[in-house]
């Protein structure tokens, strides 16, 4: 009698601290995170000095915990494995890149172009000297091309491997039209050289904090409103639409408007995390289109455990986190050890690292 209820005193206090354990634990990320640009401000000489290096790398890393955070909307909860979501990223890189090219022009030309031997600009660079234009271009430019796609896919019902196929097509032609001089976009060199951002030095303490601040508020924001669309009716209409879309349709739910929704928003995320990324690390290239990276992303998301929006913040971390080690310690092996990993959690972790955790706790 005893040990049953024991286990059973147990398991209440288990649901009852679990929730309080994982809130102080992010408030306490939180705080480390908001501690880090403030520790960047002090002097060189100071020994809790925070390095230029160390703050673009978390910065950079942030960035990709949204991607993370974006693909697990989409793929997570419902159900749609997109193969492509490093060309939204890039969109919303190479539109704040046009600003900043045309900051660090001012009344000429981009150096690339007068390089090139161009006399204007092209037509789609009208008005990138602007930073709410460029802000406008960060959104509608992932979010008009996801919409297009996502129309005509949703409507013809491609979903499984054919829409992963497809999206790594997608992303595959953008990295290849932008990798051509003509298109305007600086080629396989991309945008790089950016001196200011709103009239501030690009590489001052300051703005190298602010942009830091800007890529957690971002993150904290997009995390609550994923927790948001997570617990309301239209989240569990896509968990549905995951698990069951035939019974869904039978229930009189129409799936294409909740996919198109869900798929443009995650865009929209993406290009925004594009859009911090780029100042901080200071340039864009079309190699951020690249399959492989669409493909680490979704490395992310099933490490971490899809579904779980805290869990592809985890694994962007630890992923790019041992990235950032093995390319320095062992370059030539890093592709190796990413897919062993991925084969890995696949086969043995298959709710990643947040199912593991929680399977500890009952």
């Amino acid at each position: 009698m005893t040990q049953p209820l024991n286990q059973t005193l147990l398991a209440r206090a288990t649901t009852t601290l679990g929730p309080r354990v994982s809130l102080a634990i992010g408030v306490a990320v939180l705080a480390v995170l908001l501690a880090l640009p403030l520790l960047h401000l002090l002097p060189a000489d100071n020994p809790l000095q925070v390095s230029a290096y160390t703050l673009t790398l978390v910065g950079k890393i942030l960035c990709y915990a949204i991607v993370a955070l974006a693909l697990d909307l989409v793929w997570g909860y419902a159900g749609l494995l997109s193969l492509g979501h490093g060309l939204f990223f890039a969109l919303g890189g190479y539109a704040m890149g046009m600003y900043l090219m045309r900051e660090a022009a001012g009344d000429g030309l981009p150096a690339f172009m007068s390089f090139l031997a161009w006399t204007e600009l092209p037509w789609y660079w009208a008005g990138t000297q602007h930073f709410l234009w460029a802000l406008c271009l960060v959104v509608l430019a992932p979010g008009l091309l996801a919409l297009v796609f996502g129309f005509f896919a949703f409507r013809s019902r491609i979903k499984g491997v054919y829409f992963s196929i497809m999206t790594q097509a997608l992303t595959f032609a953008g990295m290849l039209l932008f990798f051509r001089n003509e298109t305007g976009f600086g080629g396989n060199n991309g945008f790089t050289d950016f001196r200011r951002i709103l009239g501030f030095d690009i590489t001052a303490p300051g703005t190298r904090a602010v942009l830091f601040l800007a890529t957690v508020a971002l993150l904290v924001g997009s995390l609550l409103l994923g927790w948001r669309l997570a617990r309301s009716k239209f989240g569990r209409v896509l968990t549905a639409l995951r698990d069951a879309e035939n019974r869904l349709m039978f229930c009189g739910y129409d799936p294409r408007g909740y996919k198109l929704f869900i798929w443009v928003l995650s865009a929209v995320l993406c290009g925004l995390a594009g859009a911090l990324y780029v100042p901080q690390v200071g340039i864009i290239n079309p190699s951020e289109m690249s399959p492989t990276n669409s493909i680490e992303a979704a490395v992310w998301v099933a490490l971490g455990g899809r579904g779980s929006l805290v869990g592809p913040l985890l694994g962007a971390g630890l992923v790019n986190g041992m990235k950032s080690w093995f390319t320095v310690a062992f370059p030539e092996y890093w592709l190796f050890f990413l897919g062993a990993l991925f084969i890995l959690v696949t086969l043995y972790l298959p709710k990643g690292v947040i199912g593991l955790v929680k399977r500890g706790d009952k």
